[in-house]
Order: C-alpha cells, then structure tokens, then sequence
C-alpha cells in the first residue's frame, strides 16, 4: 500500500525578545501567520537555536547572541519597534540575520518570514557527547569506543574524536596512539572561530581510517580549552556531515558547557555503584539544564546488584544500554589501546549510543 506523504511539522519560532510590547507585537504577528513561538531570554542552547524553524530576536539580544558564538544560521529575524537605527542594522549584521522588521508597519514581512522558515533544521552531521558520573566512570573509554565504532560503521562521512578532559591524560593513550604524529589541542591554532573540516581531519592524528583525534596534551601544565575553540571544531565537523564524539568526561566548565550544548544526544556513563548514582543525580540535573536530549548507559559490575533499569527510573533518563564489566579490557587499556573489533560489552555499548543518532548497527 502507497502512503500519501505526510507533512514535515512545524517547528516553534524561538523568539527572544525582552521588551514586552514588542514581544506581544510579536505574539499578534504569530497568531496571525497560525505560528507557534517559543519564548525565552539568552542565554540559550545550541538545540534551541539550531533547531528552530525561524529565530526572531530583538537588538539586545541579537547582540548577546553574536558575543556567545551562535552560529550563523538561516531564519533569523531581528525586530524593532518602528523604523530600525543604525545600531540595529550592526546588530543584525553580527548575528547574521536575514531581515530586520520594524514592527507594527512592516508586519507583513515578519508574516512571510514565519511562512519561509516553517521547517526546523538540523545539520547533516551529529555530535554525541560523554559524560561520567563519578570517578572512573569509564566516559573516556565508552566515547572513545563510539568514535571507533562509527568510523567503522561509517555511519558518517567521518569520524572525529574531541578530548574535553584536560586533567585526564589524554585519550590518545586509550587508543593506544600517544606516539601517532599529529596536531593535540596546545598545538591548535584557531582564527576567527573558524577551522576547515579538510584541515583538520589532515592535521589531526587518525585512530584508523575516517577517525581524526584532538586529544589534550601532557607537556607542562594542563592548558585550559578555550570554548570559541571547542565550538569552532564541533561545528567544523557537524556541517562537514562527520560524526563528532566529545569525552566530556567528569568535566565541567564554560568548554564542557559548549559540548554538552552543541550535541544531538548526551550519554551519561554512570558505574552500577550506589555512590555512583548519587552523583548522577547531580549530573543528569546539570546536563538537563542544558540539554535535554540525554540517555543512560549503566556499567558494571554491580555489587550490590544495581539493574540498569532501577538506575534509569532514579534518574529518570531512557536506557540506552546495561552492560557487564568487561574481562581484559584494563590491561588491553594498558599494554595496546582501545580496539572493538570483536563483540562484548563495549561494542554493544558504543552500538547502542549510534543507534540513538540513527545509525544502523
């Protein structure tokens, strides 16, 4: 049976908008044009903006929003009240936006806008990022998994593993590659909050084929990551279409803040350990605030005979995955690096983490 196509749906316009006046000038304009909006104030995550049909802001935060790094995007709208001063058009300009509308006079034209930018948008490619609840959580290990895993998949077009753990090593040493020639995060140099996909994927260390490495160096005292930085490299590898993996790890901070932002899915690592899933707690309430697309993957053993099921009811996430420990894997950490050629535990891990991006594992 043939069925009729259905309707992509349509997405809220995020409006940010303080003056209220203008914010209800807004509203009339939506309700009009049968719209949804979404109203908030900046600061606002990457989801938010990234995945609204039309973003329609006000000077204030246009300005705000440039300052923070928004990408640049198509469907933003900058509104007055009125005729718009120069300062407004500089506004406009920074933030990228595609039309300045004064309101009440040019209504028509926020009308058409919301017509166009109907659709949200998504970028072709992917950001996962890991996150650990607790000491040696195994964030590291599962991130770096993921990466390996998707690259062999080639459920993009590559694959690009970010280090955000600055005190952690280096997750070159879990891939077994401290000694692969190749750029680190000390030795990135980023202009403009710019980077080439195609630069980077040459400059950086690969794994294997398809997956590039940024992973922090162990020369000298730990070098803080810069978050234009950060953000610069995860939307460098999203438009390239790549899957990009970020070890969160048991970061937090303005860079951690930038991946757990920037991704399509937050996985949280959390041991099958009482203590463990306390931390969680304060952990999933901190991804939460940011990101509201999170899973759970619970990790053995449990010696007191935590079910990954009872782990995810406390924390309330979906359960992506509930696996045992694994036999071998530390001392193949130590003596090799990181492979997941065979099935166990890990694979089924990393497989159930693409799977949620809509890989086909």
């Amino acid at each position: 049976m043939n069925l009729a196509p259905t309707s992509a749906p349509i997405s809220p316009a995020l409006v940010l908008v303080r003056d209220e006046r203008l914010r209800a000038e807004v509203r009339r304009v939506a309700a009009a044009a049968e719209r949804v909006t979404d109203e908030r104030h900046m600061p606002v995550g990457r989801h938010a903006w990234a995945g609204a049909g039309l973003v329609i802001l006000d000077t204030d935060a246009a300005i705000a929003a440039a300052a923070a790094g928004c990408p640049r995007r198509a469907g933003i709208v900058l509104v007055t009240e009125g005729e718009p001063a120069v300062a407004d058009w500089q506004a406009a300009t920074a933030v990228g936006a595609e039309r300045v509308v004064g309101l009440p006079g040019a209504a028509v034209a926020l009308v058409e806008q919301f017509a166009e930018h109907a659709e949200a948008r998504t970028g072709e490619g992917v950001v996962v990022a890991v996150a650990g609840a607790g000491g040696g959580a195994g964030a590291s290990t599962l991130a770096a998994a993921t990466a390996l895993r998707g690259a062999a998949l080639r459920v993009r077009r590559d694959a690009v593993l970010i280090d955000g753990a600055p005190l952690d090593g280096g997750i070159d040493l879990v891939l077994g590659m401290e000694n692969v020639a190749g750029l680190r995060w000390p030795d990135l140099v980023i202009e403009d909050g710019r980077v080439s996909a195609a630069a980077l994927h040459n400059a950086l260390p690969a794994a294997c084929p398809g997956l590039a490495v940024l992973s922090c160096g162990r020369a000298g005292p730990p070098a803080e990551l810069a978050p234009a930085a950060v953000r610069a490299v995860i939307e460098s590898g999203r438009s390239a279409g790549d899957l990009v993996v970020c070890d969160v790890s048991g970061e937090r901070g303005a860079a951690a803040d930038v991946m757990v932002d920037a991704a399509d899915l937050v996985v949280l690592v959390v041991p099958a350990r009482l203590r463990s899933v306390a931390a969680a707690e304060v952990v999933s309430a901190y991804i939460g605030e940011r990101n509201p697309n999170r899973g759970l993957v619970v990790r053995g053993p449990a010696p007191g005979g935590l079910r990954g099921a009872e782990v995810a009811e406390v924390l309330g996430l979906p359960l992506l995955a509930a696996v045992r420990g694994q036999a071998g894997l530390a001392a193949r950490l130590e003596r090799g690096g990181l492979s997941v050629r065979r099935r166990g535990p890990l694979r089924d891990a990393a497989d159930a983490v693409l799977a949620m991006v809509g890989a086909e594992v």
